[in-house]
């Protein structure tokens, strides 16, 4: 469903894709994936077992929705821009590796010469925190590079519409123009920005491998920052596999960088202000939200003071909120405290949602549920940091509840265990935009104090302006999480053949067999099952899998319990990393 939006109304060009042999249209500015569902279509791999598998997290790390491309597989739909003529199919379970073999071996050239780029301090991140960070430094004198995977800066706040859409700058809002800003003032500074760049290895803060649009390219910074961001957690239940089952972040990259709705008849549930945005713009675009199921109990009298001392902290954010309560009120959208998604059904794509009231354990009441027909779900539960750099680079990291799981161990300035290597915003603890961008400034200064460069008397001032701005922002996420406190889910709603591990479709059955049958380390829960085995790499299933295995031994996570980090941590091909 193509949407609208105040200052996003200009008409791209069309192109013609097929997709399983079908011709549709797209616009010039779609990626695989957004033209997909704005024409309906919602699967892109097939699974062994038969099902079929479409967008999920939308930020290319789930790697549920890979497609065959020109008759090539692997390729990501929501990361993946499309072109005219472009032949699309869905991804087989089991690729025809011969065929494909003999082909590059027909259309085999010679590889791209691998190239190197020297720099002061690298940033890895385009989002609130990287940006900040890049800009800091380089205003101070730094020669900065900044990398990141996405075709379009901002990261996933400030995710930004591709320019053929924009029709009114002045009239885009708040959101988009504070990231344009941001990105203007990297650009101004002198960052040499990289996009498309996928950093797949690092074996010392000094190296860094990377592949990008012109081929394999070496990153030999002085400092580096990683300000990789956040995804959002899994939480398995019954049909959370099913096409039309996306994170709510992946709808709000569908809503506000290409105008593209998950559905017409939409549930959002899960934990946290971005459902309630997510919701409130789904309205704005003309979507029908048929509820928003909100897990914490923010009508709870007690939950009082921790709004009061968000209003203290940000009046601003709690203005934007209640602008969001009150589009969810015109557009007459059910707000369901206490309660959660149990249970996604459908034929091949999800039709139904039910939802029900959690008790304190995180279980389902009895009697309590209620469903609706949909085409549609969003779901998000909260944030996990994306900490594969950090810990393939050996960072410490503790674990945190509050803080989305496994943070790193950081100064206020960033710093972390391994000399040369800061994390900065939601990659290391989730914090929210307005700490990561606070941080990133910090952590961008540091940097240059820590090569040798003195800070200029205008940057120190800036600096000063961010400590207070950070400690604003981290009262406000303080007391967020006091009034969005709910029981934290893991597998209490999942059934015994509910997969856990979405990429290789191991159902918690399986992996509680293998706990039970002695295995005491998630790494042999998954030589077992399988489990971490798929594209995502454990992402979405490896902390779980600690949490349950936590859980068993009655203490806390350790770091130790996760798999172990390795290159490549991103996927690659074989026959690239066995080139040359």
């Amino acid at each position: 469903m193509r949407i609208r939006s105040t200052g996003l109304e200009a008409a791209p060009e069309t192109i013609q894709i097929t997709f399983a042999g079908r011709r549709l249209e797209a616009r010039a500015t779609d990626t695989v994936a957004s033209a997909l569902v704005a024409a309906g279509e919602l699967s892109c791999r097939e699974t062994i077992d038969g099902d079929t598998r479409g967008i999920f997290c939308g930020m290319g790390v789930c790697q549920e929705c890979l497609v065959e491309v020109d008759g090539e597989p692997g390729f990501r739909a929501c990361m993946t821009p499309v072109r005219d003529g472009m032949a699309v199919a869905h991804q087989p379970a089991r690729p025809d590796l011969a065929a494909l073999a003999a082909r590059d071996e027909e259309t085999a050239g010679a590889p791209a010469p691998a190239r190197e780029r020297v720099c002061d301090l690298l940033v890895v991140g385009g989002g609130p925190a990287g940006l900040a960070a890049a800009v800091a430094a380089a205003e101070a004198g730094l020669d900065v590079v900044l990398a990141d995977e996405r075709a379009k800066l901002g990261g996933q706040y400030y995710k930004q519409p591709p320019e053929a859409l924009v029709s009114d700058e002045r009239r885009l809002d708040a959101q988009y123009r504070s990231g344009r800003r941001l990105i203007a003032r990297a650009r101004a500074a002198g960052v040499e920005l990289l996009a498309g760049v996928q950093i797949w290895g690092a074996p010392a803060v000094d190296e860094l491998l990377a592949t990008t649009p012109d081929g394999d390219l070496t990153l030999r910074p002085r400092a580096l920052i990683a300000a990789t961001g956040a995804y959002e957690r899994g939480v398995p239940l019954p049909g959370w596999t099913l096409p039309g089952v996306i994170t709510t972040g992946a709808a709000q990259t569908l809503l506000r960088a290409y105008q593209v709705a998950p559905g017409t008849r939409v549930l959002v549930s899960g934990n946290g202000p971005l459902n309630m945005q997510v919701a409130a713009e789904l309205v704005r675009g003309g979507a029908k939200v048929v509820a928003l199921a909100e897990l914490a109990r923010l009508t709870d009298p007690r939950r009082a003071p921790a709004l009061a001392r968000m209003a203290a902290a940000a009046p601003d954010l709690i203005v934007q909120g209640a602008g969001y309560g009150a589009t969810l009120a015109r557009g007459r959208v059910p707000v369901l405290h206490g309660r959660a998604l149990v249970r996604a059904e459908g034929d091949g794509r999800v039709e139904r949602a039910t939802v029900a009231k959690i008790d304190a354990d995180g279980r389902a009441v009895p009697g309590s549920e209620k469903s609706y027909e949909v085409d549609a779900v969003c779901v998000g539960f909260g944030f996990l940091p994306s900490n594969e750099l950090a810990r393939s680079l050996g960072a410490t990291h503790r674990w945190s509840k509050q803080e989305g799981g496994f943070v790193v161990e950081r100064s206020s300035r960033g710093r972390t265990s391994v000399d040369g290597l800061w994390v900065v915003g939601d990659g290391g603890g989730i914090g929210g935009a307005r700490v990561a961008q606070a941080a990133g400034t910090l952590a961008g200064l540091d940097a240059v104090r820590s090569l040798g460069r003195t800070v200029p008397e205008a940057q120190a001032a800036v600096e000063r302006s961010a400590e207070r701005e950070h400690a604003r922002a981290r009262r406000f996420q303080d007391a967020l999480w006091t009034a969005y406190a709910a029981p934290r889910l893991v597998d209490q709603l999942a059934a015994p053949d509910t997969p856990v591990c979405r990429c290789e479709n191991v159902p918690l059955r399986a992996v509680e067999e293998a706990f039970d049958a002695g295995m005491g380390h998630i790494g042999a829960v998954k030589r077992v099952t399988r489990a971490g085995m798929g594209g995502c790499q454990g992402r979405y299933c490896g902390g779980l899998l600690a949490e349950i295995g936590a859980r068993r031994a009655a203490r806390p996570p350790e770091e130790l319990d996760l798999f172990a980090p390795s290159a490549p941590f991103k996927p690659r091909r074989i026959e690239d990393l066995t080139a040359g």
